[in-house]
């Protein structure tokens, strides 16, 4: 029960207090509905007007059995509900489904009659409803439409089909109108909120009735209370309006669940939780998942801080969170300036601000919470990811994962960064684009841990990235690009875990057979690529149609790059502007080979991921001007590439 004394405490923390211009949180005793119909009445219940809209989601007055309703008889919401339940005509004009009118208007009427919670807008409606006319009304202002007094289940007419048969969801290749939703507008004079679903008034007097009418009493397993209105049933709609799946469900009163351990067989014993604590918690958490959660089909992680702070999201990308910190900066979220060839410093001193800046709203002691949902089925929802941290904990480990994964990332002409990417670009770059959501889900939920709890980023996603990245010739060239490096980056953050240092531009230094094999096909790659772009010829170079095959044997696919080069040296060497280039890659070539072991240069066993972060700093490095090249050289290579 602790997620829901931790979004019970967030809901108290914000209602109330949500920034200017923000989504408020949904008041107890009310759920979500994606309203269809839209009609006007005036204080005394006299038809006005009706327009159908676009399935836009209502909050409306609920009763703790009908913000779940399901089954045969499902019962009904007191004020917006659907053609079914409000109108008393619709039987008469062929209602293909069954009329819960009466049990509608019992609701209603008790609401309105009562001596402390009556509101006028809601008698408003109970006259208006009474008088049986409201099919009639919506056909005569073509929001339904009929042929002969009966409505239609599809359109038969000329033209597009109207308004409410594209928003209604087929049955059997047929639309009842009976679903369509109806929600209200009544102008009361001097009132300036004719809206039901917006007047805090409205909503308070469906509070304080509902709660007078909640009399269940007993012990509150998540807050303690020992004589709280416990719920019978608990909210849905939590990732969205159309949204059945439950986080609590205890139905089974007739079968096996409670046999033998309850005495009673209604599910409060089993899961007591109180009636105004379930409403406030499950409002906080479909508010913090609209504004805020990683989405991916039905799988959903939202984090959040329990005292209303901001926090970094950790599903985004390095260049996301931190323009998320700097967004009083006048910089366009799509422009990064790129930062290559400086060892990583200026990106990470823009992580250590974006981090101190969050510090700075957030205490060290403040309740964090990541919490992942995903359904397997359209009525259960489980909690796939659960962790609690304090402040500083949280952003200590968010920290860590950027600057442990952080390389250089390509997404095109306008955004390329210095950073760690998202898990769902990581999932990309193991896997392809056309990855299907559920293994798109079952990664991002794998990569989770790595970024909360500090785990290594597993071995097989790392090993899948690095096959794709060494497919040079089977990837697009922007995809290449893309995809390439982030294998390169987020592997060897695997291998700092384990105490091994890589920094974000050449070593020179380093003498690892892996790494110094990817330096040589960078030279390679480089040279030939100069050769062809002064040909004025576009084609693959060698090294980029060997990759592959070079990550599997390294040495004797060297030999055939290399011998590969021969005529392009030749050419080289007879134009004088191209001279001073072919010495200096000859240069370069001699001293990477001389930083061999002479039994790791004849070893053609398969390369780890290291060789294409060797392959990528030099590429970095040749694309930069260094190595003696002039800048119209290193503007023309990098153009080609």
């Amino acid at each position: 029960m602790a997620w829901i004394e931790k979004l019970h405490a967030t809901y108290e923390a914000c209602k109330g207090r949500e920034p200017p211009g923000a989504e408020p949180l949904m008041p107890i005793s009310h759920a979500v509905q994606q309203a269809h119909i839209e009609i006007t009445i005036d204080g005394a219940g006299n038809f006005k007007g009706a327009r159908a809209i676009q399935k836009e989601e209502t909050v409306i007055q609920a009763t703790e059995q009908s913000a779940g309703r399901v089954g045969t008889r499902p019962p009904p919401h007191p004020l917006c509900d659907k053609v079914q339940y409000c109108a008393k005509d619709y039987p008469t004009h062929g209602g293909g489904k069954p009329s819960f009118f009466e049990e509608y208007r019992k609701l209603l009427t008790a609401w309105c009659q009562s001596e402390n919670y009556s509101h006028p807008k809601a008698r408003a409606v109970l006259a208006y409803v009474s008088k049986g006319t409201v099919v009639a009304d919506l056909v005569k202002h073509e929001v339904l439409h009929a042929t002969d007094g009966k409505l239609l289940t599809e359109w038969t007419g000329e033209g597009g089909a109207p308004e409410i048969f594209r928003q209604l969801t087929p049955k059997d290749g047929q639309r009842d109108q009976g679903d369509a939703f109806i929600r209200w507008l009544v102008w009361i004079d001097g009132d300036l909120c004719p809206e039901v679903w917006k007047d805090a008034t409205l909503q308070e007097a469906w509070i304080g009735f509902d709660s007078a009418n909640n009399a269940v009493k007993g012990l509150c397993m998540a807050t303690g209370e020992t004589d709280s209105a416990l719920a019978s049933s608990h909210p849905k709609r939590i990732r969205h309006g159309g949204d059945g799946a439950k986080l609590i469900s205890a139905n089974d009163g007739s079968g096996y669940t409670f046999r033998g351990r309850f005495t009673d067989n209604d599910g409060r014993q089993a899961a007591g939780v109180g009636y105004v604590t379930t409403q406030k918690a499950h409002s906080a958490l479909r508010w913090l998942i609209k504004r805020q959660a990683y989405r991916n089909g039905d799988q959903a992680f939202v984090a959040w801080a329990v005292a209303g702070k901001s926090i970094p999201d950790p599903w985004a990308d390095s260049l996301s969170m931190i323009l998320g910190a700097e967004s009083a900066a006048p910089k366009e979220p799509n422009q990064a300036q790129v930062v290559v060839g400086d060892g990583g410093q200026a990106f990470a001193l823009r992580l250590r601000r974006a981090i101190a800046g969050y510090a700075a709203r957030l205490d060290p002691t403040d309740d964090i919470v990541v919490m992942g949902l995903d359904s397997a089925t359209p009525g259960r929802m489980a909690i796939i990811y659960y962790r609690e941290l304090k402040g500083s904990e949280f952003l200590q480990r968010v920290e860590e994962w950027h600057a442990a994964y952080a390389w250089l990332q390509n997404f095109g002409k306008d955004k390329h960064f210095t950073g760690a990417p998202a898990p769902h670009d990581i999932a990309e770059a193991a896997f392809g684009r056309r990855l299907d959501d559920k293994l798109k889900k079952a990664t991002v939920e794998r990569l989770l841990p790595c970024i909360v709890d500090g785990r290594p980023v597993p071995r097989d996603l790392v090993v899948s990235a690095v096959r794709r990245a060494s497919n040079r010739a089977g990837l697009e060239h922007w995809e290449w690009k893309r995809f390439s490096v982030s294998p390169a980056g987020y592997s060897e953050g695997g291998r700092k875990s384990q105490g091994k240092e890589y920094a974000m531009a050449l070593e020179e230094d380093r003498t690892n057979r892996d790494y110094l094999y990817g330096r040589l096909l960078a030279v390679a790659d480089n040279m030939e690529r100069y050769a062809l772009t002064t040909a004025e010829k576009s084609r693959d170079t060698m090294a980029g149609r060997l990759m592959q095959r070079f990550a599997e044997r390294p040495f004797s696919t060297w030999r055939n790059i290399e011998l590969a080069l021969a005529p392009y040296k030749t050419r080289l060497r007879a134009s004088d502007k191209s001279a001073g280039f072919l010495w200096n890659r000859e240069k370069l070539i001699d001293e990477i080979q001389c930083r061999f072991a002479s039994a790791d240069f004849s070893d053609d066993s398969p390369l780890s991921g290291e060789f294409l972060l060797g392959y990528h700093c030099q590429r970095a490095a040749l694309f930069t001007g260094s190595n003696s090249q002039t800048p119209d050289q290193s503007t023309l290579e990098d153009n080609a590439s």
